[in-house]
C-alpha cells in the first residue's frame, strides 16, 4: 500500500463511522416519540370565561390620527390658513412640565385611557 491509499483508507473509515454515528442518533431520536393516542375517557376540557366587554375604546389623538380621519387633507395640517377643523398647534405639542411654556416634542399618536 502507498501513502495515498492508505490516506484515502482512513477517510472512507472516517466517514463510515460519522455516517453510522449520524443514523444511529436519528433513529434513537425518532424511537423516543410517542405515536399512540391515550386510551380510555378523557377529561373534558373546560372553556376559559369571556372577558368582560369593553365599555369605551380608548381614545387616539395626536398628528397622524387626525390627519388621516375623515376624510381630510393630511397637507393642511402644514397650512398656517387651514381650516380650524384640523386643529392649533397647541393640541400636538407637548410640553415640559418643568418650564412652562417651553415645547417637549410632538405627538404623533397619544392613547388617553
Amino acid at each position: 500500500m502507498t501513502g495515498k491509499n492508505l490516506h484515502a483508507s482512513s477517510e472512507r473509515k472516517n466517514m463510515k463511522i460519522s455516517t453510522i454515528a449520524i443514523l444511529a442518533g436519528l433513529a434513537t431520536t425518532a424511537s423516543a416519540q410517542e405515536f399512540r393516542a391515550p386510551i380510555g375517557p378523557q377529561k373534558p376540557v373546560r372553556a376559559m370565561p369571556t372577558p368582560p366587554a369593553m365599555l369605551q375604546r380608548p381614545a387616539v389623538e395626536g398628528v397622524i390620527p387626525r390627519a388621516f380621519s375623515d376624510s381630510r387633507n393630511p397637507l393642511q395640517m402644514l397650512n398656517p390658513w387651514a381650516p380650524p377643523r384640523y386643529g392649533t398647534w397647541v393640541e400636538s405639542t407637548s410640553f415640559d412640565p418643568n418650564h412652562p411654556g417651553k415645547w417637549n416634542g410632538i405627538k404623533l399618536f397619544e392613547i388617553l385611557f
